[in-house]
């Protein structure tokens, strides 16, 4: 089977009204409760009841302590949603280390005592499910379960492994995998959309993060969503909160498009939050992820399907990317770089564009005409202005070219001068390496704009350039936005100049990339309120 794209389910979830809200899809939300004694696994399990769960896995591994007659029927009796009861060995990634008879017995009587399901290891299944026959109560369900915590199987190998679990009489596939990089989830959604059986198929690890959340689309049976953040069973799981809150877990049906961040690092954006909240302000069908990619190239060559719809291209892949567009916008050309990417869904064609430049330009003006000593009568503040850019990438390329545009006198400061050289070749200006910035200071009231990821989380205390060197600048500019002030920006703010940070350049680029994504006004005033947060 081949998995160089992604095949999608076109079938449609039935609509059902759960609590008043009305689902997409069936996908269930499973909370994991992992707690050292059952009084505490009673407290966590109203939590996840509150929390907006459809049902519990109860890790029995997890517990210091265990009685299996009396605390079976307790966590049973108390609990306010359907369970599901894993004890999981040491030999499968869990915590148990005793003796393997008595992990089966316990199992055997959550489902006497009426859990609703119990998971079981594929080592172990056949024959636990043997000795179960005829005993099964009417609703019951075994998930019968394997983990690998290397890596992801081939399509085929994957295909045998859920005809391994279904052969030992499983009512529930489930199997979890690894994510070395994000090209494998491609190979997982392929065996869920084509599944006969309900299945829970996750992968592991940040590369793998996505999965758990697009899994409605395709047809999964669960996801997991832990109570609270840090608390995982599992690596890579989201809370609950996030999951149906954040990603709109209940409202992703088989038609919802797929748009997300491609970066590396990606897990600090706060891209999620900006677009999530606004498709559902707007009523629009789309949900928005972050990809943590290595490859570009072979990211979009794998998701190749319409259901993927856009990106936002973040460091450091905005060169790269240019080179996969089959068209590219002439700004995005002049450029080198494109920082959006939308593909359009009547013939697959992937187009990039730069808006980058925009937002931060824009904001570099507002912040220079803010200031008191500002002529009016030029068109742009920036013209005539020397405009130092510390950063040779994609965003330093943007940031470059637009100030020229506005009449700026451009300047490249870059780790490696060579890269500095071609840059300010391409554009027009001035080359440095960046261990010559900090003396230079050919006159005052210069602009400086950091587009490197220098002082980003969780490197917050990195400076690009001394504070000694910042005296000669009368307005300093930092894509960095998280965090909001890094430190370039208060020690420039003490040295006297004005400040511009990140979050105003991402909300700039985000309108216009918005609008492209869904053909829709962008809801600029709710991006600045959900932004005005952080």
């Amino acid at each position: 089977m081949d998995s160089s794209s992604v095949l999608l389910a076109s079938s449609s979830a039935g609509l059902q009204m759960e609590g008043g809200e009305i689902r997409k899809n069936p996908t269930l939300v499973c909370a994991p409760i992992m707690a050292e004694s059952v009084d505490k696994m009673v407290i966590n399990m109203d939590k996840a009841k509150q929390g907006g769960a459809d049902l519990v896995e109860i890790r029995l591994d997890s517990l210091k302590s265990f009685n299996p007659n009396e605390d079976l029927k307790t966590l049973i009796k108390e609990c306010p949603l359907p369970t599901l009861f894993t004890y999981r060995p040491k030999w499968e990634g869990g915590q148990y280390d005793g003796d393997e008879k008595k992990r089966l017995d316990a199992l055997r009587l959550a489902m006497e005592f009426g859990a609703d399901y119990i998971d079981v290891e594929l080592q172990v299944a056949q024959e636990f499910n043997e000795s179960i026959k005829g005993k099964k109560p009417e609703k019951f369900k075994v998930i019968v379960s394997s983990h690998n915590y290397q890596n992801t199987s081939s399509v085929e190998d994957l295909g045998n492994l859920v005809a391994r679990i279904q052969a030992t009489g499983a009512d529930i596939v489930k199997f979890a995998t690894t994510a070395l990089e994000i090209t494998d989830v491609a190979r997982i959604f392929q065996i869920i959309v084509h599944s006969q059986v309900p299945i829970i198929a996750i992968v592991m690890g940040e590369r793998g993060f996505f999965s758990r959340i697009l899994c409605p689309k395709f047809g999964g049976f669960l996801s997991f969503g832990t109570i609270d953040s840090g608390i995982v069973s599992a690596p890579g799981q989201p809370t609950m909160k996030d999951l149906c809150h954040l990603y709109n877990f209940r409202q992703i049906g088989p038609d919802t498009k797929v748009f997300g961040i491609i970066g590396k690092p990606v897990g600090h954006s706060k891209s999620p939050i900006l677009y999530n909240e606004a498709f559902k302000s707007v009523g629009f069908n789309g949900v928005y992820v972050p990809f943590l990619v290595d490859d570009i190239a072979k990211f979009l060559q794998t998701y190749s399907s319409s259901d993927f719809a856009g990106f936002s291209i973040t460091i450091p892949h905005k060169e790269a990317a240019l080179k996969c567009c089959d068209e590219v916008d002439p700004v995005a050309k002049s450029i080198g770089a494109v920082n959006c990417i939308v593909r359009r869904s009547t013939d697959g064609k992937i187009f990039g564009y730069n808006t980058d430049y925009l937002g931060a330009i824009s904001a570099i003006e507002d912040g220079l005409r803010g200031s008191k000593n500002i002529s009016y009568a030029a068109d742009s503040p920036l013209a005539g202005k020397l405009f130092v850019v510390i950063g040779a990438g994609g965003a330093g390329k943007a940031l470059a070219y637009g100030a020229k545009e506005k009449g700026a006198r451009v300047v490249i400061a870059n780790r490696t001068y060579e890269r500095a050289k071609e840059i300010a070749d391409t554009v027009g200006g001035q080359a440095l390496s960046l261990a010559d910035l900090e003396n230079f200071h050919p006159e005052d009231g210069m602009i400086l704009a950091n587009t490197t990821s220098i002082g980003m989380q969780p490197k917050v205390d990195e400076t690009p350039i001394p504070k000694h060197a910042l005296r000669s600048y009368s307005l300093v500019f930092d894509a960095v936005y998280t965090p909001k002030i890094t430190r370039l920006l208060r020690e420039s703010e003490e040295s006297g100049a004005i400040i511009v940070t990140g979050l105003e350049m991402f909300i700039g680029q985000a309108f216009e990339q918005f609008e492209r994504f869904t053909g829709l006004p962008a809801p600029k005033e709710l991006f600045k309120k959900i932004m005005a947060k952080y």
